[in-house]
C-alpha cells in the first residue's frame, strides 16, 4: 500500500488551531499520523482542539502572534519540526478611499508580519528539520479582486512573494515552502465576512463557484500532501483551491 501520504513520524506546527481551517487541519493532520503542536489565542478553544486530536504526544501553547516579541521564546521551546503550517489569519473588507495606516498594521501583522517573524525565529533556533515542509495561506484574491479587498489581497500577495524566496533560500536543506489558495470556505472567518459584505454578495460569489463554496476539510487535505513526502519535489508553488 502506498504510503507517501503518511504523516508518521512527523512533528508538525498548525497556529491559529481555534477554529476553522487550522483546527480542521490540526485533527486531519493527526488522523495521519503526525504528532502536533498547536497554537492559539483562546484557551478554552485551543484545549478543545486538542482534546479532538488523534494519536498521543501533541501539545499546545496559548500565543499571541501580535505580540512578536515573545516569538523567540516560543520557538525556543519548541522540538523540531517537520512542519509548519501558518494557518493564524484575518480577513477585511474596506474601499480604498477609507484605508486607514491602522488598518494596514492591522492586516498586515497577522497575515504577514507574524508568520514571516516566526519563521525567522524558528530558523534561528534551528527548529526546523532537513526535508521539513512550510505551508502559507493565502488567498485566490491575489488573482481575483474584489470591491473592498484591496488590503486582504495585498497581505496575501506579499506572503506569496515571501514564500517564493523562502523556497529559493532554503532548497539547500532540502526545505520546502508553499502556500494555498483557498476561495471561500465555510469558516467563522466567511461568517465574519458577512458583516462588511451583504449575504447578496456572498450568495453571487457563491454562483459563480461550479463547485460551490469549500469546506475546512478540502483545505486540509492539500496541506496534508503538502507535509506528506507525496509532494517532496514540489517548492515555491502556491496551489489554487477555488472550486472551479
Amino acid at each position: 500500500m502506498l504510503n507517501s501520504f503518511s504523516l508518521e513520524g512527523k512533528t508538525v506546527l498548525v497556529t491559529g488551531a481555534t477554529s476553522g481551517i487550522g483546527k480542521q487541519t490540526a485533527i486531519d493532520l493527526s488522523a495521519a499520523g503526525a504528532k502536533l503542536i498547536i497554537t492559539g489565542r483562546d484557551e478554552t478553544r485551543l484545549t478543545e482542539t486538542r482534546a479532538a486530536l488523534q494519536g498521543k504526544g501533541h501539545t499546545h501553547f496559548i500565543a499571541d502572534l501580535l505580540d512578536f516579541d515573545t516569538f523567540g521564546s516560543l520557538a525556543e521551546g519548541l522540538p523540531s519540526l517537520d512542519g509548519i503550517v501558518h494557518s493564524a489569519g484575518v480577513t477585511g473588507h474596506l474601499p480604498v478611499k477609507f484605508i486607514s495606516q491602522a488598518d494596514i498594521s492591522g492586516i498586515m501583522q497577522i497575515n504577514y508580519m507574524a508568520p514571516v517573524l516566526l519563521t525567522a525565529a524558528l530558523l534561528k533556533k534551528k527548529k526546523i528539520n532537513a526535508k521539513a515542509s512550510i505551508i502559507f495561506m493565502s488567498s485566490v484574491t491575489t488573482k481575483y479582486p474584489y470591491y473592498g479587498g484591496a488590503l486582504y489581497g495585498s497581505s496575501k500577495a506579499a506572503i506569496e512573494a515571501y514564500s517564493r524566496v523562502l523556497a529559493l533560500e532554503l532548497a539547500g536543506k532540502g526545505i520546502r515552502s508553499n502556500c494555498i489558495s483557498p476561495s471561500f470556505v465555510r469558516t467563522p472567518m466567511v461568517d465574519d465576512a458577512g458583516k462588511t459584505i451583504s449575504n447578496e454578495v456572498l450568495e453571487k460569489f457563491e454562483k459563480m463557484m461550479p463547485l460551490g463554496f469549500g469546506e475546512p476539510s478540502d483545505v486540509s487535505h492539500a496541506i496534508l500532501y503538502l507535509l506528506s513526502d507525496a509532494s517532496k519535489w514540489v517548492t515555491g508553488s502556491n496551489m489554487m483551491l477555488g472550486g472551479g
